[in-house]
This record gives C-alpha cells, sequence and structure tokens, in this order.
C-alpha cells in the first residue's frame, strides 16, 4: 500500500532525473485522500540541487539564491496525472492556476517524486484564456533527445487531456479555488541529499 500523508507533515518532494536527486524540497501536506495530494510550497523554501554530472546537466536554478523566492503555492497532484496543477496568488486573491506537466507522482515513506518536463500552461483565475508557456523549452528537449522512449508523447497527451478539461469545464483543481495560504506559513528546514538510485519508475 502507499504512504498516505497527515495534513500538517512536512514531506519531501523530489525531482528525479538519472535516477539521481536533481532538486529537493519540503513541502506541508494540506491534504491527501489517497489520489489527490495537496501541498503548500511557502516562500523561503531552501532548496537542494543535485550535484555532478546530469543528462539535463544540473538544475537551472541552480545558480540563483537556493530558497523559493515566490510567494507561496499551492500543489495539487493526482495519481496518475502527467501533471500537477499549482494555485499561485497576488496578495489575498487567487491569480492563476499553473499546470506544471511532469512525471505522474511516485510516492515513498518520505513524500514522493517525480520530474518536470519544461511544458507549462497558466490558467488565469479571472477567466481569461490560458496560455502556453516554455513550449520551446520543451521542443528543444525532444529534439535532443532527453526524454525517454514515448515520454514526449505522454507529455503530449497529457496536454492535451488538461486543455479537453479546461474545454468542458471539468476542471477538478476548482474546488480548492477558495482555499487560503496561511498568512504566517512556518518554513521547513533544509534537506540534505540521500543519493539512493531509484529502479521504480512507479508510473
Amino acid at each position: 500500500m502507499e504512504p498516505r500523508f497527515s495534513a500538517g507533515q512536512v514531506v519531501v518532494r523530489r525531482e528525479m532525473l538519472d535516477d539521481r536527486e536533481w532538486l529537493v524540497y519540503p513541502v506541508r501536506v494540506v491534504a491527501d485522500d489517497g489520489r489527490t495530494l495537496a501541498v503548500y510550497l511557502a516562500q523561503g523554501t531552501p532548496l537542494t540541487f543535485g550535484r555532478g554530472d546530469f543528462s539535463w546537466g544540473l538544475h537551472p536554478w541552480v545558480d540563483f539564491d537556493h530558497s523559493w523566492q515566490s510567494s507561496g503555492v499551492l500543489q495539487l497532484q493526482r495519481a496518475g496525472d502527467g501533471y500537477a496543477v499549482w494555485a499561485r496568488w497576488e496578495g489575498a486573491a487567487l491569480k492563476d492556476w499553473y499546470v506544471n506537466f511532469q512525471r505522474p507522482v511516485r510516492r515513498t515513506e518520505r513524500g514522493f517524486d517525480t520530474l518536470d518536463q519544461e511544458l507549462d500552461l497558466v490558467i488565469p483565475a479571472d477567466g481569461s484564456p490560458f496560455v502556453w508557456k516554455d513550449v520551446d523549452h520543451f521542443e528543444e528537449r525532444v529534439r535532443a533527445g532527453g526524454f525517454g522512449p514515448g515520454e514526449a508523447e505522454a507529455v503530449r497527451e497529457a496536454a492535451d487531456k488538461v486543455v479537453r478539461l479546461i474545454e468542458t469545464g471539468d476542471c477538478w483543481w476548482e474546488q480548492w479555488r477558495d482555499w487560503q495560504p496561511p498568512t504566517a506559513a512556518e518554513v521547513p528546514g533544509p534537506l540534505a541529499l540521500e543519493n539512493v538510485a531509484v529502479t521504480d519508475p512507479g508510473i
């Protein structure tokens, strides 16, 4: 049975590349019903980056401040989905839903693993048309052979699915529209890398 987490628990979100930790940071669980895992990434959360040789190189954020600089975000991910939906705010108002296409989450005893797959989609909270983001980065990764067999196709399929959800109004993440981030979110401490190889992708 996959681990389930309790509200308020701090868990570990890891981006795994080449079976190694590429980016690691702590998030706090908001809710977990076994399918949808909602976690909060607080502003100022420390980021830990993998070192050494990676097929995609070092993480692109490694040369910046090693903490989450933007306002806090609510990250929503469902079992089996090739994307997560991040709620972002401006002040107390919901700004947009940021769809981050990624490998389906693999739960661990400490949290969950995934990998950002470049492509993103931004859905303004005011009902304005959605906007694609980083399409050029995704296509360049495809041309460079950076994805495994069938992986790029899976990203495109996930993108088509999200567009259909938007067009039919079946946006499951809208149930979180009225949720508000904590006014004084406690920032978890930094995490060390484990450097444990992962043999089961768990997709």
